[in-house]
């Protein structure tokens, strides 16, 4: 399974794909706007985005290719290692 995570701090970058690795998930991590950030996007499992550390064009980006490629899609306001855990367990229950 990949998933991508767009936000959060850049810090916690190694421990966010430490978890995910853990659970068996593929994770790539955007925690700043990068070029044509959709499209980079646009051939994963689902998307997770936290709000409170990304800007406005790259939570613009994340919602059109959700719509446009049908992507599960969970936003979250915290940024922290916890909140990642419990994303990556719901999803990992979902598959």
């Amino acid at each position: 399974m990949c998933v991508v995570l767009v936000g959060g701090m850049d810090r916690l970058r190694k421990e966010y794909e430490t978890e995910a690795r853990k659970k068996g998930i593929e994770l790539r991590v955007y925690s700043r706007l990068v070029p044509r950030l959709s499209r980079k996007i646009k051939n994963v499992d689902a998307i997770i985005l936290f709000t409170n550390k990304v800007s406005h064009e790259a939570r613009k980006q994340v919602l059109t290719a959700h719509r446009e490629n049908d992507i599960p899609l969970i936003q979250l306001h915290s940024c922290g290692l916890s909140s990642l855990k419990r994303c990556l367990a719901q999803l990992t229950a979902q598959a």
